[in-house]
């Protein structure tokens, strides 16, 4: 299972969230596992049999508010119930003053404590959209991902096929790269794909016969993005006489890609085959199904077979025309 460490937290989020570090440690006996957070109320109040404990604890004007009508021998057995479970994590939102139990018992506890003065509701939305960037699945695919008018091309196939050159001649033709050679694909929620580019390559991109090009500055900042959704998947092969390719369209062909499915399109190669103009067309054909609200194809096969209905009907009218 993933895990994320609060000192990983505090470190990116410090600034964004304005976090201040109230215990002694950033170490905890329980890392962060779960993107969702929890408001601990209940549990201070004594109720905690739906208290969960594996989730970051947020403690807001209700929770000190409550702890404020209490005596200072209430307040410490509040605080007690509370840390008999191992949290990850509690965090003092509107920049309240904390109990002085409150932090000596998570520096007993080992459960470290920030404070934000951030309201509650935008801090557990940033925090929360942070979190879900961190948590989510991911995976490294070997290919090239492509902005083509606006939609997701990721170029797929055997090493030397052609992938980064079709990538390039894209680029040249005003379209923008995302990611060449290794592609990481990231799914956020509502079952979207966004892929970007290793740290590490950037935008370079490796052309056999030349060898290693930097695509931003040849063809300037217009000619990159840092990440796009992965909307279709192209997959060049070499073109086999044996082989039966789709022609028509109705068979729809999809790709499961971290439990996501996308359209595939198989595109065979072959010498003087225009496959940046194939490229723009898949991209332009996927745009009018997901935008336009039809299939060019099913639309043609409709039109064919009421056209061969009239014409049977027109047959039969004829036959039994015997004036």
């Amino acid at each position: 299972m993933q895990t994320l460490s609060v000192a990983r937290l505090f470190e990116d989020q410090r600034h964004e969230l304005e976090l201040e570090q109230l215990t002694e440690s950033l170490a905890s006996r329980r890392e962060i596992a779960v993107s969702d957070i929890h408001r601990p109320g209940m549990a201070l109040m004594g109720f905690v049999e739906n208290f969960l404990p594996e989730r970051i604890q947020i403690i807001a004007q209700t929770e000190m508010t409550y702890l404020a009508t209490l005596s200072e021998e209430e307040v410490r057995a509040a605080v007690d119930r509370l840390f008999q479970f191992s949290m990850p994590l509690i965090v003092v939102c509107k920049g309240l003053e904390v109990p002085p139990c409150l932090v000596q018992r998570a520096n007993e506890c080992q459960v470290p404590v920030l404070r934000t003065p951030q309201s509650t509701t935008p801090f557990i939305h940033q925090l929360t959209l942070y979190l879900d960037h961190m948590f989510a699945p991911q995976t490294t695919v070997h290919g090239s991902l492509v902005d083509v008018y606006g939609c997701g091309l990721l170029f797929t196939g055997r090493s030397g096929i052609g992938k980064s050159e079709t990538a390039l001649d894209l680029v040249e033709r005003g379209h923008r790269l995302v990611a060449d050679d290794a592609v990481t694909i990231t799914r956020r929620h509502g079952d979207v794909l966004i892929g970007m580019g290793n740290q590490l390559l950037r935008h370079h991109m490796e052309i056999r016969g030349i060898g290693i090009i930097d695509v931003q500055s040849i063809f300037g900042v217009r000619a990159i993005r840092l990440q796009k959704r992965v909307e279709v998947e192209v997959h060049l092969k070499e073109w086999s006489r044996d082989e039966d390719y789709e022609r028509v369209g109705l068979d729809d062909r999809r790709v499961e890609l971290l439990g996501v499915e996308i359209p595939r399109v198989e595109v065979p190669i072959f010498p003087g085959k225009n496959v940046t103009v194939i490229a723009e067309v898949v991209a332009l054909n996927y745009l009018v199904k997901a935008y336009g609200g039809y299939s060019p194809a099913e639309r043609l096969n409709k039109h064919l077979i009421e056209l061969m209905k009239r014409k049977s009907a027109a047959r039969a009218w004829v036959r039994e025309d015997t004036e």
